[in-house]
């Protein structure tokens, strides 16, 4: 029954955690409204993965009523997590549904979003199923905000609008991510010794950016390939228009596009309305390593903010400023890792946007460690690629110092001298 959003709203009290859908579905219109509310309200516990869009709570003047525990911190939320009006989570995105479920994260209120009912009464979770389904069935009160923008995808994203306490109608564009190179040249050259790894009939994983989005342009003549991962954004559209991607050789959901949520365009969001070809599933399925393996040639393809000349990939920090989260990327490593011919790879630019190296001796101090070096395979940057699989510590420096940008290979090559207490200079040319 349709409720008002006031209304609906008031059932959330002093004290009480709530979920919020995240991704593209982040209901904004339920999010707004409950912030209204702030003056009744005090010691909400605030739960989500990433979010789009504006944060109505995120401003200091909230930090008696709303506290954030966020399970992977965006850009929207970073500076509440980082200055004391909230925190941060690490888990493995796999394993945030039993959070729910074994009752170590309960859930009072879960605020999401879907698309209208059909015939039948079934709602859409849309772009977004990842933790939702879980928080849905675990939450003591569901609302939702229904709105047609809201494409209509299959699999595990289909819920009855009896499930819901309260249903709020309120129409909205859903957020627009798409991610702007400001230097593309590195980003294709990174995308094209990415895709010399990747054989035809391999299963994709990849996530949304300039990189992701260059390994894909890199792949227009390979043939058979498919596509199982936990997100996934425009980039794919081509490659499926093309006949790329056909998902014929995966032997888990042959024929099929499997993923838990999606950014991007509007134009994204349309080729997925009632598309039979995108299976939407739990983010607990989708990153189980055990149904990742099964699959042939899993190329994982992630990104990190810094990786050390042992291996060691962070990715949710920098040093202790909460930057992102753990997300799935260790779920995919070692997935592919175990997939038979597949290959996990760690895809970044050899320096920031201001010239410093991402490649360092030794992490930033408090820097959280996602990916381990016993974990780690191959390391890509535009100069090149590093594979690090059975090689010992001074192996393993060499081989990153060879792919790090050439102003910061003298320092490397000095700081691992005096790390190893010796160290060999000869480089591969890339």
């Amino acid at each position: 029954m349709e409720t008002l959003a006031n209304d609906a709203l008031k059932v959330i009290k002093p004290g009480d955690r709530v979920f919020i859908h995240g991704g593209a579905a982040t209901p904004h219109y339920l999010v707004k409204k409950m912030v209204e509310r702030s003056e009744e309200l005090w010691n909400v516990e605030l739960t989500s993965i990433s979010q789009q869009g504006e944060a109505y709570f995120n401003d200091p003047k909230y930090k008696n009523s709303f506290y954030l525990n966020s399970l992977f911190v965006s850009a929207n939320v970073r500076e509440m997590v980082n200055d004391g009006r909230g925190d941060y989570i690490p888990v493995f995105l796999s394993e945030i549904p039993n959070l729910f479920k074994r009752n170590i994260l309960p859930l009072d209120v879960a605020l999401v979003q879907v698309s209208p009912p059909d015939k039948h009464g079934y709602c859409s979770l849309g772009v977004s199923v990842d933790i939702t389904s879980a928080a849905i069935k675990a939450a003591k009160i569901v609302i939702a905000q229904i709105n047609s923008r809201m494409p209509r995808t299959h699999g595990d994203a289909m819920v009855h609008v009896s499930v819901f306490d309260h249903v709020i109608y309120h129409e909205q564009e859903l957020p627009e991510v798409v991610s702007p190179d400001s230097h593309p040249e590195i980003s294709k050259r990174i995308g094209g010794h990415c895709a010399e790894l990747i054989d035809d009939g391999s299963t994709l994983q990849m996530g949304i950016g300039c990189i992701p989005d260059a390994v894909l342009a890199s792949l227009t003549n390979h043939k058979g390939l498919g596509v199982h991962t936990e997100m996934f954004s425009d980039g794919i559209i081509p490659l499926v228009e093309s006949g790329v991607i056909t998902n014929e050789h995966k032997k888990k959901h042959r024929g099929k596009i499997v993923s838990s949520f999606m950014l991007g365009s509007r134009k994204l969001y349309d080729f997925v309305d009632d598309n039979p070809l995108i299976a939407m599933l739990g983010i607990d399925y989708t990153n189980d390593t055990a149904v990742i393996r099964k699959n042939p040639k899993v190329m994982a393809i992630n990104s990190a903010i810094e990786i050390d000349v042992t291996g060691q990939v962070c990715s949710d920090s920098i040093g202790t400023y909460h930057y992102s989260g753990v997300g799935g990327q260790m779920d995919f490593v070692r997935g592919a890792s175990l997939s038979e011919g597949g290959k996990p790879i760690i895809a970044i630019p050899s320096t920031t946007s201001k010239g410093i190296s991402r490649i360092v001796s030794m992490l930033k101090p408090g820097a959280g460690v996602v990916t381990t070096r016993a974990h780690a395979h191959y390391i890509v940057t535009e100069y090149g690629i590093a594979y690090l699989y059975g090689k010992n510590m001074k192996q393993r420096a060499k081989a990153l110092i060879d792919i790090a940008h050439p102003n910061h290979r003298e320092e490397l090559e000095r700081a691992a001298f005096e790390r190893f207490h010796s160290y060999q200079f000869e480089r591969t040319i890339y």
